[in-house]
């Protein structure tokens, strides 16, 4: 398969901004991709060389590509550098510089699928002396045999920069329709939700059909999408809408771990970043205690003092340095408290209902002062979960999770619903509970503020259109030190212009492709003409946050796609009485 067909589709993608119409062009590609080629196709077209949870990164600098292209192009690097600073981007600058597949020359050979793989994986793993040089020099050689539309993908891809909007929700809807039907999405999504591999549900789509996709269970090491929780403002209305009976158990501040232990054990975050190196004691202490061969749990990481007590959130978090961990380990000891089982030796649990997951994790560990299980109580009324919630705010949790006991309460890895229900002490007044939102752009401040960022503009996750929905411009909260950190934290996001999965009226000074996400509080939701969320639903016009201030906490814990949703926002507004 030659990578130009890849690049033409990619190309076409870039050029649409209508999700349907993007899914219509992949499902078209996928249908007569090479079979051996589609996993990797999959993956470039997330920028990637692998499953989302890798650790390995690409990671070129621009000025050591604009050296690849001044090479391929033969052109020289003062006039590359300074169509760079024109364009903004590497891969413009390539697609104009770069004709007809760069330097012909004897050398050259057809630019394959395989090859740019191959190509871009030794790019990945040059380390050590003179790891920038051949970097540089592995770029060159596909280069010189790339065309126009090839090199910008190529210049993309290893600078972190693949932006042609196809999310993963469209890439599985596609998938879904090229090989199966519409319908067929739900499979292909959690197939996708409890491997976190698109190119694996590719192709397994592709070889057994949308069977063996539902055919697809857990393992250990492939890391499984959170699953999340709903909320309600007062414990009544949580047990009312449980159906009288419910279990809670405390909702502990720290770091949500996914542990998966087997002859090795590692730790991923909700984000799926491989945390086994900032928590080795945990990791060491499950394996064990835990008395299955083969084991996935879920639990909190908390810190804890001499006596055990637990510390607020911002403890636990000195766990997350990259450097000087034997100290940290020493000096902020950690338990991790369990609250599911998803997986024991060979049974994919997520398939069962809550009890049988929680019968499972109480008889998997021998005893520990490390590791341990939440604590949890079955309620009846809504007095018997008061009483409950005053145990977990006196034991220094945040609240308590409510969770359903029903036969339906299985684990539904990726999904926001009512069988899991959080609840604050701080929920029963309007809007005080927080919102975790991507940051979409930015505007120059004034006064103070001048020559920095001022301002931002915010969005909720669509989940269903796949698109991020601006929901406020958030100018508040930010202390002098965030503001000037602020453009070194989005580097490597910005964009040129709107990214085709950001739905905005607005216009920034600068735009952001969604990656970073900032935990933020409010007054109220209101109808706004400006803003986008829920907009769909409401028939004209969206929801704006009113008086939102940034609370200081960077959620580096969840991805763009994990942030608060514009359902959830719609419904929060319709719970006080919004459109009534």
């Amino acid at each position: 398969m030659l990578f130009s067909e890849l690049a033409n589709t990619f190309d076409r993608l870039e050029r649409t901004g209508g999700r349907l119409e993007m899914t219509a062009i992949l499902a078209d590609f996928f249908r007569g991709a090479d079979p051996s080629g589609l996993r990797d196709s999959v993956y470039l077209s997330q920028g990637r060389l692998h499953p989302e949870y890798f650790p390995q990164e690409l990671g070129m600098a621009d000025k050591l590509v604009l050296r690849s292209i001044s090479m391929a192009a033969a052109k020289p690097y003062d006039e590359v550098e300074r169509e760079w600073v024109r364009a903004g981007d590497p891969g413009t600058v390539a697609e104009s510089l770069i004709k007809g597949g760069g330097q012909t020359t004897l050398f050259s050979e057809p630019l394959t699928l395989g090859r740019v793989m191959s190509g871009l994986g030794e790019i990945e793993m040059a380390e050590g002396k003179d790891s920038q040089d051949r970097k540089m020099k592995k770029l060159f050689l596909l280069l010189r045999d790339a065309g126009p539309a090839e090199s910008k993908y190529l210049c993309r891809i290893v600078t972190g920069r693949m932006r042609v909007g196809a999310g993963a929700m469209t890439v599985l809807e596609a998938l879904a329709e090229a090989f199966s039907s519409k319908e067929a999405r739900a499979d292909v999504e959690r197939a996708y939700n409890i491997t976190c591999d698109m190119g694996l549900v590719a192709e397994t789509i592709a070889s057994g059909g949308i069977e063996a996709v539902r055919a697809m269970r857990v393992s250990v090491g492939s890391p499984i999408k959170v699953m999340l929780a709903e909320r309600l403002p007062s414990v009544g209305q949580i047990v009312e809408r449980m159906g009288g009976r419910c279990a809670m158990e405390y909702k502990y501040d720290g770091i949500r771990v996914q542990a998966h232990i087997g002859r090795e054990v590692k730790l991923y975050s909700r984000r799926l970043e491989d945390l086994t190196p900032n928590f080795p004691d945990v990791a060491e202490e499950l394996r064990r205690a835990c008395l299955a061969k083969e084991a996935i749990v879920e639990g909190e990481c908390v810190a804890v003092d001499g006596s055990g007590a637990m510390l607020p959130f911002q403890t636990v978090t000195h766990r997350r340095k990259k450097h000087g961990m034997d100290k940290a380990v020493e000096d902020y000891p950690v338990r991790m408290f369990m609250f599911d089982m998803l997986y024991r030796d060979g049974e994919d649990l997520t398939v069962r209902p809550l009890p049988e997951r929680r019968a499972a994790l109480e008889g998997a560990f021998g005893p520990s002062d490390k590791v341990g299980l939440t604590s949890m109580e079955i309620v009846e009324d809504a007095a018997a979960g008061e009483r409950f919630f005053s145990t977990a705010l006196a034991a220094r949790c945040e609240g308590v999770m409510a969770k359903s006991l029903k036969p339906e309460s299985v684990y539904r890895a990726g999904s926001r619903g009512f069988l899991w229900i959080k609840y604050k002490k701080d929920y029963e007044e309007a809007l005080s509970d927080t919102f975790d939102l991507a940051v979409v752009g930015a505007f120059y401040g004034m006064g103070k503020r001048a020559g920095k960022y001022g301002a931002l503009l915010m969005a909720a996750y669509d989940h269903e259109a796949g698109r991020y929905c601006t929901v406020c411009k958030l100018g508040t909260g930010f202390d002098d030190s965030f503001l000037d950190g602020l453009p070194s934290m989005m580097e490597g996001h910005a964009s040129r212009e709107k990214p085709h999965d950001v739905d905005a009226q607005m216009e920034p000074d600068a735009w952001f492709v969604p990656a970073v996400v900032l935990e933020v509080t409010a007054a109220e939701i209101s109808l706004s003409p400006i803003h986008t969320a829920a907009s769909s639903s409401l028939g004209g016009g969206g929801l704006g946050l009113r008086f939102p201030r940034f609370t200081g906490r960077v959620r580096d814990d969840k991805g763009p796609e994990q942030c608060t949703t514009a359902a959830e926002i719609l419904e929060m507004y319709e719970e006080r009485g919004g459109g009534a």
